[in-house]
């Protein structure tokens, strides 16, 4: 037990034959259970875990019967958590990336009472530059701005960051089933853990790189998670401002949308009359002075619409 709650740690695994030994000999004495899900990996990963179990009586083992994803591996050791009546379960990957030495500083804060969930920010490190490879780090920057708006956790940084920890009451509040499977996973989370009013907190963890091999390609990843985020945003806007509440930035976020939208292809008209129609003229001065209203316009209202979010979601 830690500060007199029961802990569990979901591991999902896809192909660990290599780390998931390490992963699990380095657990802390104070993890109750240690939940591994394979996620039908087709290495050595099954044999090494049964191997495990039968030294190890805090591991239990949950073998997917075909690949569902790394997102529904958690969500399915999430809910064998809940079964067992965990308090806290945290997540750990099954390659070795994150230190067992920072989750003493995810498990506190829930643990206490101040939030409900926690999530490693990897980004509040000093040498995190040294480490973190450069491409990663820039895709992680980028979705870092597109997640604070999306979730509206305007405090949380580092959002691909899977090392965790959550609370019973909020795995047994949030829809689990309708939490997104694959790699988009956390971003989809926050988004659902915000529409439920769960306090989040950013925890500084290291970020640790070694001969493990990641499965995400960023030229396809950072497109798919961008969509994703996209539409967390309008759904989050409907679900906690139309269905469950009603704040006025849902109108600030409306016409500031449709205005930026009308002056952006006002001034796609503009450049096309003046380079490429076939007979080109000069934009009149109407024309420039509608472009500027409307993008202007748009824009304030987008970011009032913004700093409403902002101050709604400030705790």
């Amino acid at each position: 037990m830690f500060k007199n709650k029961k802990i569990a740690v979901v591991v999902p695994a896809y192909n660990e034959e290599e780390l998931i030994g390490k992963t699990i000999a380095a657990m802390p004495d104070y993890v109750d259970k240690v939940i591994v899900v394979d996620d039908c990996s087709k290495d050595n990963t099954p044999q090494i875990l049964k191997n495990l179990k039968e030294k190890n009586p805090k591991l239990i083992i949950i073998r997917h019967k075909e690949n569902m994803g790394v997102g529904q591996a958690i969500i399915t050791g999430y809910e064998e958590s809940v079964r067992q009546d965990m308090d806290i379960t945290a997540v750990m990957a099954g390659d070795a990336q994150m230190d067992p030495d920072d989750l003493p500083g995810l498990l506190t804060p829930v643990a206490e009472g101040k939030v409900d969930y926690t999530k490693g920010n990897r980004l509040l490190t000093r040498d995190v530059r040294k480490v973190m490879p450069g491409l990663r780090y820039f895709g992680n920057s980028l979705l870092t701005i597109l997640n604070k708006i999306a979730t509206g956790y305007w405090n949380v940084m580092d959002p691909q960051c899977g090392y965790t920890a959550i609370s019973k009451k909020a795995l047994q509040t949030i829809p689990l089933d309708e939490v997104y499977p694959w790699y988009g996973f956390p971003n989809d989370l926050l988004a659902k853990l915000n529409v439920f009013n769960i306090k989040v907190q950013d925890v500084p963890v290291k970020a640790v790189y070694g001969t493990e091999k990641s499965g995400i390609k960023l030229y396809s990843y950072i497109p798919k998670v961008s969509f994703l985020l996209l539409r967390d945003f309008f759904w989050r806007l409907k679900e906690k401002y139309l269905v469950r509440d009603f704040h006025p930035l849902l109108l600030f976020y409306f016409f500031g949308i449709l205005l930026t939208l009308a002056g952006i292809l006002l001034a796609a008209w503009i450049l096309y009359i003046e380079f490429i129609s076939a007979t080109p003229r000069p934009a009149s001065a109407n024309e420039f002075t509608l472009f500027a209203f409307l993008t202007i316009v748009g824009l304030q209202s987008v970011f009032f619409a913004m700093w409403f979010d902002m101050q709604y979601n400030k705790q």
